[in-house]
Parts: C-alpha cells; structure tokens; sequence
C-alpha cells in the first residue's frame, strides 16, 4: 500500500481514472450477471471518475478534487437506483413474486395494465424493490389508473385485487347501516322516556 502511496496510483489526481476503470469494469461484469447487481455501482464510479477527470482538467486537486468525486458518486448512484427502480430497464414489471406474500394482503396500489379475472398488472405501495405484480380481479375487469386494494395475496406469485370504489362502497354500506341502527336506538330510548313522562304525569 505504501509503494502504491509512493508511486503516486492512489493519490487524488489519479483517483478519477482508478473510479473510472472500476466503474467500467463493473458494468461489463453486468453482462456476466444482469440484474442490476453492478451496474448502479458501476454507473456511479464512471460518473464520478467523468467528473472527477473534468474538474481535474479545470484545475482542482487535492481534498476538494475528493470530496467531490464523493459527491458526484453518491448523486450518479442515486441516479442510476432511481432509473432502474422508476423505468423497468430490465423488464421486470409484472413478474411473479413471492416475498413477503402475507405483508401484501391490505396493501394498496394502482392498475398499470387492466386487471380481469384471469390476468392484469399492478404497482403497489410499498411493493418493495419491484412494486409491479401480475394481478386478477375477483370479478369483472379494473381499468388502467383505477386504485386498488390487495385481498388475497395468493403466495406473492399472483395478487387478488378489488377496486378501491368497491371497496369504500362496502364500508359506507356498512356506517350508514351502523348510524340507521344507532338512530333506532336514540328513537327508541326517546320513545320510551316519553311513555315514562306521561305515566308519570296521569299518577299526578
């Protein structure tokens, strides 16, 4: 470590070519292994090797030259999560999944291809890494955009949903019988007190 301090290889002007070829070597380990396994980390490293070397060639070195190839890895690797999280550049939406089945029974989320009973696609909140999931109504078809709720999350592989309008028709039906029983009851007690009121008055 010590020669390699000595001969110069890790000091901060050359740390942008060092970040670049790791980024580069990272990337092509993504073809031996797709899954965005490297290619975030590699992503960040050539962009911050890219940067380093501009800043480099404007004349900053030393700390400074580090600290913002710090600065541009952190910013390239968020980049380059957010991309392959956001726009699916390995075709990963709607694949089956089965982690975590039981957590997904309450979670909702949105039609990202119409759901019918027997297929559909849907992005859930809080999905975890890849929050697309092949999906089926119980009955009837959901249309794109429309928000849902999972009900049955059939082992992670192929989530049952409801449309959410279903859902809320469901529990108004049920407050609005609860307020119709509790409004009775007032009826009643009212009733009931009346009839002791004039008992009352008839004994005076």
């Amino acid at each position: 470590m010590n020669a390699l301090a000595q001969s110069g290889l890790l000091s901060p002007d050359t740390l942008p070519l060092l970040l670049l070829t790791a980024g580069l070597l990272l990337s092509m380990a993504e073809a031996l292994a797709p899954g965005a396994n490297f290619i975030v980390v590699g992503i960040a490293l050539i962009g911050a090797g890219l940067g380093g070397l501009v800043l480099t060639s404007l004349g900053v070195a030393g700390a400074i030259l580090t600290l913002f190839m710090a600065l541009f890895t952190l910013v390239f690797g968020a980049a380059a999560f957010y991309g392959y999280h956001e726009f699916d550049l390995y075709g990963g939406k709607g694949q089956q999944q089965t982690s975590d089945s039981d957590s997904l029974k309450g979670k909702t989320g949105t039609v990202t291809e119409r759901v019918t009973p027997t297929g559909g696609e849907v992005k859930l909140a809080g999905g975890g890494f890849n929050p697309h999931y092949s999906a089926r109504s119980m009955e009837g078809t959901i249309d794109e955009g429309e928000e849902v709720m999972v009900v049955d999350p059939g082992g992670g592989n192929v989530v049952t949903v409801e449309s959410m309008g279903y859902v809320e028709d469901d529990i108004d039906r049920e407050l609005a019988a609860d307020r119709a029983r509790k409004a009775a009851a007032s009826e009643a007690d009212a009733e009931a007190a009346n009839a002791d009121a004039e008992t009352e008055l008839e004994r005076e």
